[in-house]
C-alpha cells in the first residue's frame, strides 16, 4: 500500500515463510518464532501490527477478477485454454476442488485473519492514546476478510481469539455461515463505534467504510430495514465524481467517492516472481487486464484475461457515459490511434477499461507493481445498496428512486433518464443499474447469487452448487472438513 511498508513482525515474518499461516490448517512446523513476549511493547509495535493486517488486502486480485469472470460480464481470456487453468475452470463452471485459485484466496483471507487475532490476543499489553481506534481498523479488516471467505466458501472455520500455531494443525472444523455472519456484524459495530470518520493517511479505514460495509453485509443476508438504516449514515458524507471515468485515472485516486479504497504503490523495492502478490506492494491484477503485446498511446501490454463480453457493452443504454469509460473497444481505438495488439484467447474486442495497465504507471518489475488503487467501496455503490434496502424493505420507495436517480444523472449527465418505477420493476431496475455502474470492479457473480439471478443469467451454473466455490481440497484433506454441496 502507498503508506504501508512490509514489517519483519510476526504476522509479517509469516510472509516469508509459508508454513507460518498459508492455510488454516498447515504442516507443524514455524520457521520463524517471534512471541509476544519480545513484541507489543510500544505504540509502535501495535501500529506496526495494524500495518501487517492491512497487507493482504493487496493480495486479492483473484476475488476481484473471478468476481466478473464467474458471472456473465466477462470471459477468462489470458493465451490459451490452459493459461492459468483455474480461470478457465471458473469461467467454464467446471472448477472443482482442486483449484489453485480458489485455494489461494482461502489462504490469503485467512492470513489477514490470523493477524488480526494476533493484535486481538496481546490487546491488553499496553495502553496507549488512540488505540480503541486502531483496533477498530482490525476489526474491519477481520470483518472485510471473513466476508470474502463466506461469499466464495459459505460455511467456514470460524476463530478469533488467537493467531493459530503448529499445535492447531488439522483441528478446526467449518462453522454456519450465519455464526460467521454475526462475528462479521460484531467486529463491524465495535469497529464503528472506536472508528473517526476521518483519517489522516489515506487508505486507512474510517467509522464511514465500516457502516458501508456493515451494510453490504445486511443486505447479503437480506436485513433490508437494518441495512438501510446504517446506510444512511453515509449518505451525504461522499459525493459522485462529475465525470465517472475519471475516478479509475491515477489522478482521481481517494477522491471524493472513494469509501475505502486498496492502495497500491509502484515504488517498492522488494518483488519477488516466486512470491507473487505477496512480493510487491503493486496491483498484480493490472497486468491480467490489457491487451497482449500492446504498441500504442496511453495503455500498456498485458496478458488479456477477464475480457468483457460484447453483450455487456451492447447493455448500456445510448449516451451513457459509462459504457467507454468502463469498457474499452480496441478496435474503435486501434483505428483511432494506430495502436496495434494480438489477440489473445475467448478475445471479444473489449477490455477492462477501469483496471487496465497504462503507461508509466508501473515501477521496477512491470508486471508486479502497478500503482493503481482498488476501489473496494464506491459512493456510487453505497447508494445502489441504499436504494434496494429501501425498496425491498419497504422502508422508503421514495429514497430508493432518489439514490437510484443521483447515480443516473451522473451517468448520463441529465435527468431524463430518470426512473420512477415502483415495488418489483424498482427492484429489477436498481439489479441492472448495479452492473451498469460497478461492471468489471468484481462484484457482478456475487450479486447474481444474492439476489436468485444466476442459474438464469451464467451458462452453466447448477442451483444448488455453484452459489458457493468448493472448499480447497488440502483442507478437507488436513482437517476433514465437509465439502460444499457438488464438489
Amino acid at each position: 500500500m502507498k503508506f504501508f511498508k512490509y514489517i519483519t513482525i510476526v504476522s509479517a515474518v509469516c510472509m516469508l515463510s509459508q508454513s507460518c499461516t498459508d492455510y488454516v490448517d498447515y504442516n507443524p512446523e514455524d520457521d520463524y518464532q517471534i512471541v509476544s513476549d519480545v513484541y507489543f511493547h510500544s505504540e509502535n509495535d501495535y501500529q506496526a501490527a495494524v500495518v501487517g493486517a492491512y497487507d493482504p488486502l493487496q493480495w486479492m486480485y483473484l476475488n476481484i477478477l473471478i468476481g466478473d469472470i464467474a458471472s456473465d460480464n466477462s470471459f477468462s481470456g489470458g493465451e490459451s485454454a490452459t493459461d492459468v487453468i483455474g480461470l478457465q475452470q471458473i469461467d467454464n463452471m467446471t472448477h472443482n476442488s482442486n483449484n489453485d485459485n480458489l485455494t489461494s484466496i482461502w489462504q490469503w483471507c485467512y492470513e489477514g485473519v490470523n493477524r488480526v487475532n494476533y493484535l486481538d490476543q496481546n490487546r491488553e499489553k499496553l495502553e496507549f492514546e488512540g488505540k480503541a481506534a486502531l483496533y477498530g481498523e482490525a476489526y474491519f479488516l477481520r470483518a472485510y476478510y471473513y466476508f470474502e471467505l463466506v461469499k466464495f466458501f459459505g460455511d467456514v472455520p470460524l476463530f478469533t481469539d488467537a493467531r493459530l500455531d503448529a499445535t492447531d494443525s488439522g483441528t478446526l472444523q467449518r462453522t454456519e455461515k450465519g455464526l460467521v455472519y454475526a462475528q462479521i456484524e460484531k467486529d463491524l459495530l465495535d469497529a464503528i463505534d472506536a472508528l473517526p470518520t476521518s483519517q489522516l493517511q489515506k487508505g486507512r479505514v474510517t467509522k464511514y467504510a465500516a457502516q458501508a460495509l456493515l451494510g453490504k453485509v445486511y443486505l447479503y443476508q437480506d436485513k433490508f430495514t437494518e441495512s438501510a438504516s446504517v446506510l444512511e449514515n453515509v449518505i451525504g458524507a461522499f459525493q459522485l465524481v462529475p465525470n465517472y471515468g475519471g475516478q479509475f485515472v491515477r489522478s482521481g485516486e481517494n477522491g471524493s467517492e472513494s469509501v475505502f479504497e486498496v492502495q497500491h504503490s509502484n515504488t517498492s523495492n522488494w518483488w519477488d516472481w516466486g512470491f507473487t502478490p505477496q512480493g510487491t506492494e503493486g496491483n498484480f491484477g493490472v497486468i491480467h487486464n490489457g491487451p497482449r503485446a500492446f504498441d500504442g498511446p496511453t495503455y500498456a501490454s498485458g496478458w488479456s484475461f477477464n475480457i468483457p463480453s460484447a453483450e455487456l457493452f451492447a447493455s448500456f443504454e445510448d449516451g451513457d457515459s459509462r459504457r467507454n469509460s468502463s469498457l474499452l473497444d480496441i478496435v474503435a481505438f486501434a483505428n483511432e490511434t494506430g495502436a496495434t495488439y494480438s489477440e489473445g484467447y475467448k478475445h471479444t474486442g473489449y477490455f477492462n477499461n477501469k483496471y487496465m495497465p497504462r503507461a508509466g504507471e508501473s515501477g521496477a518489475q512491470t508486471e508486479l507493481n502497478y500503482l493503481t488503487n482498488y476501489r473496494a467501496i464506491r459512493y456510487a455503490d453505497v447508494l445502489l445498496m441504499a436504494a434496494e434496502a429501501n425498496n425491498r424493505g419497504g422502508v422508503s420507495e421514495s429514497k430508493a428512486i432518489d439514490y437510484l436517480n443521483q447515480v443516473r444523472a451522473r451517468a448520463f449527465g441529465d435527468s431524463d433518464h430518470n426512473i420512477s418505477s415502483t415495488g418489483d420493476a424498482l427492484t429489477r431496475a436498481i439489479w441492472k443499474e448495479r452492473n451498469f455502474e460497478l461492471s468489471m470492479e468484481g462484484h457482478r457473480f456475487f450479486d447474481l447469487v444474492r439476489t436468485g439471478e444466476a442459474a438464469a443469467t451464467i451458462d452453466g451454473f447448477v442451483t444448488g452448487k455453484h452459489e458457493l466455490f468448493p472448499i480447497p481440497q488440502q483442507e478437507v484433506d488436513i482437517s476433514n472438513l465437509t465439502q460444499n454441496q457438488g464438489y
